[in-house]
């Protein structure tokens, strides 16, 4: 079984590269540092083509500019000699994501993100930033909107560099104590950047308002609908989904349409209706390359999705009722077929198809 897309590490840096062989050895390791699917070759698939939102030279360069900014802002010696380029350093890391969601108007968000996740707050910064600004862009912001949201998307978590890594990657269940440090990232994160130049102010409130909720039940103030900034609404769909779909320590990862019932549960009431349209509308919610099971049985591999509807996509059927390999695959579009149903999907700890 050999690899058909790399893997990164925290920094940006490929440790598997393409067609490297997966033995069980390395498998296991990269369980352990939290990687829960890989894309696998498979001369039945290899026609398939699964795009990322941006190209894996801007989320290698972003990964690496976020890591150098984040640390710049915690420590006062790198922040001195790197002022005033911390701003300017998030700025350029969004007007790269936006100039690669600008080349394909109609992308979707797909579950493909492959890299270790030893240290997640990078990886999650650049995702929300990612699904954001998407987001804003189909709402129809302008360039100067888009920037502002990027950057205030991107530094959302930042007061999470002031939370001990002992509670922040804690694998049991947080005492109320603990619970109560974590909430305070938001209050941390709206501090750092108030003041900080070269940083938009309603990024610094974007920080302090993305875990407010529409009904109050959010934190650090339980502020209602008209009190919390538009900007802090989509951010908190982006950040609760990319959340949900990523594996940590103490559960595992779900897959999209199973993140999309938790969003759905607060529809209305913690997240805004017309912003969760939006992004249901971009969500791909079986994304290519993902392996499921048919309501008559049948085996396959998620090939295109149509963007109208996507949760009738076109399956490349790979095994029969009784579970064995076709000689001569086909694909069936389910979109033509409206009494076939996907009834279930390899869980992420199997492996993807491409």
């Amino acid at each position: 079984m050999r690899l058909a897309k790399k893997i990164y590490n925290d920094e940006g840096v490929v440790l598997l590269s393409v067609d490297a062989e997966l033995t069980n050895g390395i498998i296991r390791k990269l369980h352990n540092h939290g990687l829960d699917y890989v894309y696998i070759q498979d001369a039945d698939t290899d026609d398939i083509v699964v795009e990322d939102i941006i190209t894996s030279e801007t989320r290698r360069k972003a990964l690496q500019e976020i890591q150098v900014g984040f640390r710049s802002l915690i420590d006062p010696q790198a922040q001195k000699k790197n002022y005033p380029l911390i701003g300017r350093s998030f700025s350029g890391v969004v007007d790269s994501i936006l100039n690669d969601i600008s080349t394909d108007p109609e992308v979707m968000i797909m579950l493909m993100n492959i890299h270790v996740k030893d240290q997640y707050l990078y990886h999650h910064s650049l995702n929300v930033c990612i699904y954001t600004l998407l987001l804003g862009k189909v709402h129809g912001y302008s360039t100067e909107e888009l920037h502002v949201l990027g950057i205030g998307s991107l530094l959302h978590d930042i007061g999470k560099i002031r939370i001990p890594s002992s509670i922040l990657s804690k694998p049991e269940r947080l005492t109320d104590l603990e619970y109560e440090e974590i909430k305070l990232h938001t209050e941390y994160g709206f501090k750092m950047l108030k003041d900080e130049p070269g940083i938009p102010l309603l990024a610094a409130h974007c920080a302090y308002q993305h875990h407010e909720r529409l009904n109050g039940s959010g934190y650090p103030r339980g502020i209602t609908e008209p009190d919390i900034h538009d900007y802090a609404k989509w951010i908190a769909i982006a950040d609760s989904y990319d959340a949900l779909t990523t594996s940590r320590v103490y559960r595992s990862a779900l897959l999209p349409h199973q993140a999309l019932e938790v969003l759905y549960a607060g529809y209305g009431t913690m997240y805004d209706k017309y912003m969760m349209e939006i992004f249901k509308s971009r969500v791909a919610i079986y994304p290519i390359g993902l392996t499921v099971v048919l309501s008559n049985g049948l085996k396959g591999v998620v090939v295109h999705i149509h963007k109208s509807i996507t949760q009738r996509p076109i399956i490349r059927i790979l095994y029969n009722e009784a579970g064995e390999r076709l000689a001569s695959p086909y694909d069936l579009d389910l979109l033509a077929h409206h009494s076939i149903v996907i009834a279930g999907v390899e869980g992420l700890n199997t492996h993807m198809h491409t």
